[in-house]
């Protein structure tokens, strides 16, 4: 039963990262032609912006080495598919297959932007000015990711000022969106408020700004619901929870896009997602990847498990 809340947004976009940030960080290395047959059913089951892949250098993530074999493979669909490009070669690359979406992968701190890019926060900025100013020239939206906005492996709670100069640097480049990451998942509801709130009052509005929270600790629907009452209305999910963090012990990986669009029904909040083809979407991946799908939503409905009437 819908049962709506006073001050949350009527509809909300989902960024969907299973088939790049989820299957990036899984074990197995999956057949391009099942990572194309994935995206083409979380497409059916009523996402519109579906992240496809990474056009980094194959050494870095050999799991979506494909590229260049999965982009025109499912670049027919009629929705928005997102690619990460690191550089102006990883631009080049999703260029010339006609992307009309990239996005950047930022760091909120010093350590994990050495870990990551091998470079200081601002040498990256750098290295982005370049490619944010070359997509923006071809008319191709641009998404800035902020990983350790709210806490770091290396140098533990990331002040919140800290955060709010990068996200204002990125933007200065001409990103047209923030994606704000809680890479190891250690954010609570009160630290989403006040980083939202302080970047409101450095001139960031919140209609640039999505949120994408990791479930380590168990707080990634409770931040989600923060940034909603503050007013952001695009939230990433992966399909089934895919992926894991490299940078926390015990992490659960992504918010898991079922028990998204489960919360979000509940609050009579509009997604446009078909959540039983969502579930055996995910019931198929899970099955290509011999584990079970960490989703709760998905276990609660899916086939593999006891019957379930739905909401």
């Amino acid at each position: 039963m819908a049962v709506p809340a006073p001050g949350l947004p009527a509809r909300v976009r989902i960024h969907e990262v299973g088939a790049r940030d989820g299957l990036q960080n899984e074990k197995t290395t999956v057949p391009t032609d099942v990572k194309a047959e994935f995206v083409r059913r979380l497409a059916g089951a009523g996402l519109t912006t579906i992240e496809a892949t990474s056009f980094v250098h194959p050494r870095w993530v050999p799991q979506l080495a494909d590229a260049e074999q999965l982009f025109p493979l499912v670049s027919d669909l009629d929705v928005a598919l997102p690619v990460l490009v690191p550089n102006e070669r990883g631009l080049d690359r999703a260029l010339a297959l006609g992307a009309r979406r990239v996005a950047v992968f930022a760091s909120a701190t010093e350590s994990f932007a050495k870990a990551n890019l091998n470079r200081t926060v601002d040498e990256a900025l750098a290295m982005f000015e370049p490619v944010v100013a070359r997509a923006r020239a071809r008319d191709v939206h641009v998404r800035g990711y902020l990983s350790m906005c709210f806490g770091d492996p290396w140098e533990g709670a990331v002040p919140v000022e800290q955060v709010v100069r990068v996200c204002r640097a990125l933007l200065d480049l001409g990103c047209h969106e923030l994606s704000l990451g809680d890479t190891i998942g250690v954010a609570t509801p009160g630290h989403v408020a006040a980083l939202l709130t302080a970047l409101n009052e450095q001139g960031v509005p919140t209609d640039v700004l999505g949120v994408h929270f990791h479930d380590t600790y168990g707080q990634a629907l409770a931040n989600t619901l923060a940034a909603l009452q503050h007013g952001v209305t695009t939230v990433d999910a992966s399909a089934g929870g895919l992926g894991g963090c490299p940078y926390a012990k015990s992490a659960t990986g992504n918010l898991a896009t079922e028990d998204l669009v489960w919360m979000l029904r509940g609050l009579g909040i509009d997604t446009g997602v078909d959540l039983g083809r969502l579930v055996a979407t995910s019931e198929w991946m899970a099955a290509h990847l011999g584990r079970p799908s960490p989703s709760r939503t998905v276990r609660a409905l899916g086939t593999t498990t006891q019957p379930h009437k739905e909401q």
